[in-house]
This record gives C-alpha cells, structure tokens and sequence, in this order.
C-alpha cells in the first residue's frame, strides 16, 4: 500500500495541542482575571502582600467559594437557586434553635439540621422536575418562605431576632473545631473554612470529570431533552444537583453559627447573587452546560482579594459593588472570547 494510499486517522483520537487544551479550560478567563486583580492590589495597597492579609484574603473567598463550588455544579446543569443565600442562614437558625430548646448536645442540632437542610434542596429539585417550572419561579418561591420561616420562627421561640448563646452546651467545643476553629501555620491564622473549600473544590471536580454523575451534569445542562433520550436520569440529577447547593448551605450554616455564637434571622439576603457571580465570573455559562468547580474556586478568590484590596488600599468601601458589576462584566466577555477562540482551534 502507498503512503497516498494509507487511512486518515481517526479525529477522535487526534491529541490535542497544549494551546488548544488551555484554551479550552472554563477557567482561563477567571485564571487571568485573578492574576490582574492580585497584580493591581499588590502594587495599590502596600499591606496586600503580607502573609496575615492574604490569610484575611483567603478566609474571605472561602466563605464565599464554599457556596460557589456547589452553585457551579448546579449551574452547569442549567439550573439556578435563589434560595442558598436565606437557606444558609436557615440551617444555622435550625442548629441553635433545636440544640438550645431540646437542651440536647449541640451535635444533635447539627446533624437534624443537616437533615432539614438536605430535604430543602431535595423539596427544590423534586418541585422543579414534576412543575416544569424555571427554576427561577421555584426557588424564588423557596427564597421568600425561608425569609419569612427563619424571622417568624425565631420570634415566635426565642422572642427576638436572634438566637440564644449556646456557646456553654455541651459539644459546642468540639463544634467550633470542625466548622470555626484556626489553624496556625508558619505563625500566620488560617481559617478552617479553608480546607472545606479545598476539600469541596477538589471533590467537585473529581465528580465532574471522573464520573458518571459528572457527564450527566453537563448532559443535562447542555440539553435535556437529548439527555433523557439516551438514558440519563434528569430528574435524580436535578435533585442530587440541589441536595449538593444545600450541602454547602449546610457547611457554611455551621460556620456561621458556631463563629458568632449566636446568629440573627435576617443574614443571608442577597448573598446568592454573590454566589451565582462568583459562578459566572469562573467561567460558567448562564444558558448551562460549561464551567468547572475550579473556576468557581478562582471566581471566588477573585471576589476575596477585590472585598479585602479595597480595605488594605484604604478607598471607600462604597465603591466595592461597582469593581464587583465591572468585574462580572469584563469576565463575561472574556470568557465569552476565550471560547471563541477555542472553538477557532478546533
């Protein structure tokens, strides 16, 4: 046989460049977006580079990227939940109140409100999938009754806004370890909740590019009705996808309560836009389908250094929301062209 005469191989095992891999990652746009930010920080406020404030800085995004990790998941299957910033506050409302009232082991109330916590994201992805619904109607609908459950239920029991101190019951202690304590490394304090949103970072995108539920995520993000015609489980996904947000809800829920003690029914309003722009800022797309746990990661981190650069920098703090609006934008249309790009290598 001539060298003419020899097949073409197959372009479904041709191996990518390096160049076209980059390109393709979710996460380059927010990557890049990060490095910019962390670069214009450094050199406008001199106090950014210490180990202590970029300790603050971490602790920051890691509040908010615990929420981002599970929020991305949720959004790459084409989905949204209004309700993670209130169910947060919910699931801290739900330790205090059961543990104090029941004078159980503080460890009682933090396992039924993982329960409870769990079976809201359940009720969300269940009404979602027999309503048809958006997703938007359904957990705005959730959004408000957790508004008003978490400040009539507060009153009604402790007859305030807040909860009571539970800081002297037994089991506090070891709580506070899991979900509030310090850790000191090379004598700077890191937060714990750092390692959660490492640990969340890592497990997410472990499901999502080594397992099955993963190419169900993107299947059902990208197209569900073609998702369902080759045998992926829409609806478990949907659900399990929910369960994952209240998760996190959980998680960050403990860390509330057990850093303040005591926790107010109003906190939480709002933060889940905080969440879903961290989600798009790393990459993610609004239509579904596309991005990554990392992006979110990078997202987060990127929303942690602007909150914390605008204090070390000493500028108004005013001004916070309108870097974040810019931010949203510039990494919109990064990401948009960085796609562009990537599918003009292909």
């Amino acid at each position: 046989m001539s060298a003419t005469d020899a097949p073409a191989a197959d372009e479904r095992i041709l191996r990518a460049s390096p160049l076209r891999k980059l390109l393709g990652r979710p996460e380059l746009g927010s990557v890049v977006g990060a490095i910019a930010v962390f670069l214009f920080f450094a050199f406008a406020a001199d106090s950014f580079l210490r180990a202590s404030s970029l300790s603050t800085v971490l602790y920051a995004s890691s509040t908010i990227g615990i929420m981002a990790v599970p929020v991305a998941l949720l959004m790459i299957g084409g989905e949204f939940d209004l309700s993670a910033g209130v169910m947060v506050t919910s699931s801290a409302l739900l330790s205090s109140m059961f543990s104090y009232q029941m004078t159980a082991n503080v460890w009682v109330g933090v396992g039924v409100s993982l329960l409870v916590t769990l079976a809201l994201g359940a009720f969300n992805g269940f009404m979602l999938s027999r309503t048809r619904l958006p997703s938007f109607i359904i957990t705005l609908g959730t959004y408000l009754m957790l508004i008003g459950m978490n400040l009539g239920f507060t009153k009604l029991i402790d007859d305030t806004v807040s909860t009571k101190s539970i800081a002297d019951m037994e089991g506090f202690t070891s709580a506070k370890a899991v979900f509030a304590s310090t850790v000191t490394l090379g004598g700077v304090d890191f937060k714990i909740t750092i390692l959660w949103w490492i640990v969340l970072v890592a497990l997410a995108s472990w499901v999502l590019l080594r397992t099955r539920a993963g190419n169900w995520i993107f299947a059902v993000g990208g197209n569900q009705d073609a998702a369902r015609a080759v045998g992926v489980p829409v609806t478990k996904t949907r659900i399990g996808l929910y369960m994952g947000v209240a998760l996190g809800a959980w998680i960050s829920g403990q860390h509330l309560l057990f850093s303040y003690d005591v926790v107010q029914s109003g906190e939480g309003v709002g933060n889940e836009l905080i969440y879903i722009i961290a989600a798009v800022i790393g990459g993610c797309l609004i239509t579904g389908g596309y991005g990554s746990a990392v992006g979110s990661a990078v997202g987060a981190l990127i929303f942690g250094m602007t909150s914390k650069g605008i204090v070390f920098a000493e500028w108004n703090p005013d001004w916070f929301k309108f870097f974040l609006g810019a931010m949203l934008l510039l990494a919109t249309l990064l990401n948009a062209w960085v796609r562009k790009r990537a599918e003009a290598t292909k």
